[in-house]
């Protein structure tokens, strides 16, 4: 979509601060914001954890054509390139329960969905699995309901802890159980946005509605507290949505941040 489309409270001026501030990050042809997807790998010294699973294949998304019934390898064999095959897979961390985000929790096999990632737990927000089940969305038949059948489901809030280094931080908004990721080693830390920020032109600008977010106002306060948080801490920040390659440290600056990639 268009920045005016995804910012609906940017102003007239989106498109030029979007380009401003993430270079390369509006497609030159369709005039749309780039959001890469991406899921992240963390291996501990007790466990490897996949933070979200992205857009996955099969899947009902007729809302979204690129998505929809879609066969790709890629995620798989990036998988495999990071020296992982779906058994080695110890938790599945749902930031939320959004198509992009959920998709390889499962795949279809004989015509039955079954966890992709057979020896799994799945963190799953308890109060985003309420409102996909209330819903009856295409999603959790596919993707959520099909892994709690198998047994393989925890249900969490945020401040769960997994192991020594990784917390659930909470931040709601984009939806009511939205959950950031704090992995820590040592003195070192690192925040992954999951869809607390989607690009990060809302550094500079936390205050803009982005269109998917279930209670925008409260996805600004989570926003800014995401910011602050990463800001007094220098800590790491990996964008699940930021354009590649998605590293960086937020700098307080005036009455917002910046972007350091």
């Amino acid at each position: 979509m268009t920045p005016e489309e995804l910012y609906p409270n940017a102003g007239p001026d989106v498109r030029a601060i979007v380009e401003a501030h993430v270079p390369g990050g509006l497609c030159p042809q369709s005039g749309r914001l780039m959001l890469p997807i991406q899921g992240f790998l963390l291996k501990t010294p007790s466990h490897n954890i996949l933070v979200d699973s992205c857009v996955g294949n099969d899947k009902t998304a007729p809302n979204d054509p690129d998505w929809h019934k879609r066969s790709d390898t890629r995620f798989i064999a990036a998988l495999a390139a990071a020296g992982m095959n779906v058994a080695d897979i110890d938790y599945v961390l749902c930031t939320h329960l959004h198509v992009d985000h959920v998709g390889w929790n499962t795949r279809l096999e004989d015509g039955r969905w079954v966890p992709t990632f057979p020896n799994a737990r799945y963190l799953m927000p308890a109060a985003d699995e309420e409102v996909q089940r209330l819903c009856k969305s295409n999603l959790y038949a596919e993707s959520v309901l099909p892994v709690i059948e198998a047994g393989q489901v925890e249900l969490v809030e945020a401040g769960h802890m997994l192991g020594d280094h990784v917390t659930l931080v909470p931040t709601p908004g984009h939806t009511p159980g939205h959950v950031s990721v704090l992995v820590k080693s040592g003195d070192r830390a690192a925040l992954i946005t999951g869809d607390a920020i989607h690009s990060t032109v809302q550094c500079w600008h936390p205050e803009w509605h982005f269109k998917y977010d279930t209670d925008a106002e409260t996805a600004v306060r989570s926003r800014k507290g995401f910011l602050e948080q990463a800001s007094e801490t220098d800590c790491l920040v990996l964008g699940s949505h930021f354009a590649l390659p998605s590293v960086g440290r937020v700098k307080a600056e005036k009455d917002a941040f910046r972007w350091e990639g």
